[in-house]
């Protein structure tokens, strides 16, 4: 079967915390990414949400090095829609809109 990524996917475990907006109600989960590119990733979960469903995601990368050069670790906000759903997790695509902000460590 011939690969149809667009962008080179990476096996990371990252924080991920998902919100869910719907006209009834606001659902927020965290997560840990499964896999992550440049156009979306995999997070490791139970929850079903729905196919076209659109998300917020905050992944935090959390590197020793750069908070070592900047007292920080970052993250990563942006939004998605859910293109599967399944008992293993949940497939996300990002749209291409994105923040990079630096989060004080403890």
């Amino acid at each position: 079967m011939q690969e149809r990524r667009e962008y080179e996917r990476f096996s990371l475990g990252l924080p991920a915390r998902v919100e869910v907006k719907s006209p009834v109600q606001k659902q927020v989960f965290d997560f840990r990414t499964r896999d992550i590119s440049a156009g979306g990733a995999f997070i490791a979960g139970s929850v079903q949400i729905a196919r076209g469903t659109e998300v917020h995601l905050d992944i935090t990368v959390e590197n020793e090095r750069l908070r070592q050069l900047t007292g920080c670790h970052s993250l990563i906000r942006v939004k998605g829609r859910v293109q599967r759903s399944n008992s293993d997790g949940i497939a996300i695509r990002f749209d291409k809109d994105y923040q990079i902000m630096c989060l004080n460590s403890h």
